[in-house]
Formats: structure tokens, sequence, C-alpha cells
């Protein structure tokens, strides 16, 4: 039996009720399975140790988590912690230490679930958004003077390195040659940022030249909202910046029904460190302690680290599970217009994964 290493990070909020039910997922997976077991060890790292102890993880906590084959990851903010340190003092220093450069959010309408969009259903939208995750927007470069006065300056610098770009691309446009339509569509800026966004399209079209069965396209952010809303159907897979991304896979989200369906991927595509798998919902306090967070995401984030793992039969055993169960309205949590709880769906998922012989 394959025994994997995985280090579970619930976080805050929300991420303590969806990672808890994750994890009875993938136990009854793994015992449905048979040929392989996961090791799990949790941290309590987030919000509440930041409060205690003043960090949200321990210095070089990256590295503590080096020796894992995955990262099963929940949610990190709270309304009584500033979000700018919570997002570097946890989920960054994760991403960033281990390279997890290719953030990867598929997006399609689930058996059940109702697309905002008239007209759009099941089939209509079936995206995967690659998100660059290491640089760009949110590289960390910049700073502030003369705080407090009249002049105050804060700059934010997006970093794009000939490097960086070009690894990106190499992925969104293998991760395109593998999906049926080999379609990709390149978001820029590159008419108002004449320097970062106009190396990034550069480089898109010199990639290009490797990939001669992908189609592709370049499309102004501002108007991808619009292609996104629109003519969905003209979409496959999208490969963008990181802020950009960051935004249009909410978008996506919404437009396939909920944001609490929506799963993400961050990789390590080389395999030189443990790639992270998250729901993209954020730790979401309103509705923490009710039990009824959509766990769906987490479910099928589950099933990309699974996958990612080397167990394809088992993630789409899973995902079958998932999809069973999400085409029942009677289990729909609050988000989906429905009053099912976290742990009814859970159960459900259970249920499904041990009934099914194929």
């Amino acid at each position: 039996m394959t025994r994997y290493r995985i280090a579970a990070i619930p976080g805050d909020g929300i991420g303590k009720e969806v990672i808890a039910a994750g994890l009875r997922v993938l136990g009854a997976l793994a015992a449905r399975d048979g040929g392989f077991a996961l090791d799990v060890t949790e941290f309590d790292w987030g919000s509440d140790r930041y409060k205690r102890e003043g960090a949200l993880m321990p210095e070089g906590g990256a590295e503590l988590l080096r020796p894992f084959d995955a990262i099963f990851f929940g949610a990190v903010g709270a309304p009584d912690v500033p979000d700018h340190l919570t997002l570097w003092g946890l989920r960054l220093s994760i991403c960033q230490p281990l390279d997890q450069y290719a953030n990867v959010r598929p997006t399609r309408i689930l058996p059940g679930i109702r697309s905002p969009l008239q007209g759009v259903g099941a089939g209509d939208l079936d995206w995967v958004i690659v998100r660059e995750n290491s640089e760009g927007e949110y590289a960390g470069q910049g700073g502030r003077s003369h705080r407090g006065q009249p002049h105050e300056i804060a700059t934010e610098v997006s970093i794009f390195t000939r490097a960086g770009v070009e690894r990106i691309m190499r992925h969104a446009f293998a991760l395109a040659r593998s999906r049926p339509r080999k379609l990709l569509t390149v978001v820029t800026k590159s008419n108002a940022q004449r320097h970062g966004m106009v190396l990034w399209d550069e480089i898109a079209a010199e990639v290009a030249r490797d990939f001669p069965d992908v189609t592709w396209d370049r499309m102004l952010v501002d108007a991808m909202t619009v292609r996104m809303t629109m003519t969905p159907g003209s979409l496959d897979t999208i490969v963008a910046t990181n802020l950009h991304a960051d935004i249009l896979s909410d978008l996506a989200a919404a437009l396939a029904g909920s944001i609490g369906i929506a799963p993400t991927a961050n990789l390590n595509p080389e395999g030189r460190a443990p790639s992270m798998f998250e729901p993209i919902h954020g730790s979401a306090f309103d509705i923490t302690g009710k039990g009824i967070a959509n766990p769906v995401a987490t479910f099928w984030s589950a099933a990309m680290m699974i996958e990612h793992l080397g167990e394809p039969a088992a993630a789409a055993r899973l995902m079958a599970a998932v999809e069973a169960v999400t085409a029942d309205a009677a289990l729909h949590t609050p988000d989906l217009g429905g009053t099912a709880t976290t742990d009814q769906v859970t159960e459900a998922v259970i249920g499904a994964i041990r009934a099914r012989n194929q």
C-alpha cells in the first residue's frame, strides 16, 4: 500500500470546518480504494496562533512542510487581524518559498447547480484558469515612506521576469494541449501597462511557437470580464497574472453557481516541493460556526490533490460522488439556495463513495 504524507492546515473561520469535512471524505475514499493511505499531520497555524504568539506560523514554517507529499489548506483571515498580515503571514509564506508558481483553478457547472447566466448549463462553461503564483502584482516589492505626513508615499511594484513568465506560459500551453479543445486565452493589459505586460505578451507569442497544435488568442483583462459573461463557450484554458487571475477566477466561480464550489491547486509542477490544495473561498466569518459552509470546493480540491499524488481512479471516484450529491437539490447548502448543512453534504458524499463499485 502506498502511503502519502499530508500536511493539513485548516487555518481560520470555515477553513476549520471544511478541512475537517475533507479529511473525513478522504478517509472514506482511501478505505474504499484500498490501494493507498493518508498519514495526516495537522498544523494549528492561523490567526488564533497569531493572537497567541505574534506569528501565524513559526519562522521557517515552509521548510517544515517540505517533507510532505501535499498540503491541504483551508482558509486564512480574521476580522480582527489585518488582511495583509494574514495573507503574507501564512498563505504566501507557504506558496513562495515552496515555489508553487502555478495556481490552477478549474471551473465548470456541476450537475444540479444553476449558473446565473441565462441559458448556460453544464457543458457550456468548462474552463481552467492558470494563475501565475510567484511574482507579478503580488511579488511583495515596494514600500512606504513619510508615514503620517501629507506627502506620504506607498509603492507596490509588479515584477515580471522572463523566467517566471515563460514557465507559467509553458504550463498553460501544455495544459491547453492536454484538453480536448486545445484552446488558450492569454489575458493581458499591455495597452496600459507597457513594460511588464508587454514582456508577458511577447513571451506568450514565443512559447506559442512550440505548441503549434494549440489555438490561442489574447484578451485585455477588462474585455475578458465581458467575454466570460457574454460568450462563456468561447473560452477553455485561460492564463493570467497573479492579480488578474485572482479576480477573474472569483468571477468564474460566481458564473458557475457559487464560490463555495471552486477549488485551487498551488502547484510546484516539477515536484521539487509539495503542492498545496485549497478551496478559493475565504474564511467567511459571517457563517463560521453555523454548520452551513459548502464543502464541495474542498472536496474538489481534495480530488485534485489525490490525482496529483498519482491516484487518478480514486480522484475520479471522489468527483463522481461529489457530482452525484450536487445533482440533488436537497443537498444544496445556502450559498446554492438550499438548506443543507456541511455535515449532511459530507455524509452524502461519503455514502456515494462507499456505494460506487466502479
